[in-house]
Formats: C-alpha cells, structure tokens, sequence
C-alpha cells in the first residue's frame, strides 16, 4: 500500500474551531465586562452619563422583578437595604421600557416616603 503524498494541509476545520470559541470568549467577556443586569432602556434627548460610586441603583425588569446592586429583591428588602443609606445618597432607577409602569411607580413611592431627595432615572441617548 502506498501512502498519499499531501501538498497542503486542510485547516478548514481548524478554521471553525477557533471561529466557535472566539463566539464563546466575546459572548461571556461581554457580560462579565459590564456586570450588570441587562434592561432595555427608554431613550430620552436630556440624558447624562451615569457615575457609579457610592451609589445605589434599582432595576426594573420587564417581567416585574426588582433588583437592588444586582440582588433580587422585593419592596419589603428593598426599603430596609435603602434606610441604610444617608438621605442624600444616589440613587438610579433603571426601569425597563417595557416595564409595568406600577412597578416603577412603587419604588419612586417608596423612595419617596422615605424622603430620599437624590433621585435619578438613567435612560440612554
């Protein structure tokens, strides 16, 4: 039996190979960059850029959940985490534009109660 004499080598599959783990280091580099919940946000002409330190920031999901710095919680936790904090600290309300807007109306309430001043809504431009 002969063997085959090869003039080049086929790197097709090498090719895919690498092709679906460079896929794989974007799509997990992409979240781990931001680490933070993913919203979609409402557009708004005024917005500023959002300055994170010392700050608190609640999400609202389109499905009704509630995160305060990245924990799922409800109204109760939300307002003990809160009173924590100094009247004036930050506080950003990320709600989701498809988000009930009872749910956004409640945190804002909550806040508000508790006579938190420093209130912003983060869109983006």
């Amino acid at each position: 039996m002969k063997l085959k004499k090869y003039d080049s080598i086929n790197v097709i599959p090498f090719i895919d190979v690498l092709l679906v783990l460079l896929a794989i280091v974007l799509m997990t580099s992409t979240f781990i960059t931001k680490g933070i919940i993913p919203v979609s946000l409402p557009n708004a002409k005024s917005a500023d850029n959002l300055k994170v330190n010392k700050e608190v920031i609640i999400v609202i999901k389109k499905t009704g959940e509630v995160y305060c710095n990245n924990n799922i919680t409800n109204m109760q936790n939300i307002q003990e985490h809160i009173l924590q904090f100094k009247k004036d600290t930050p506080i950003h309300i990320r709600s989701d534009k498809e988000a009930k807007f009872d749910s956004f109306v409640q945190v804002l309430d909550m806040l508000k109660r508790n006579e938190f001043e420093n209130i912003s809504i983060v869109t983006k431009k």
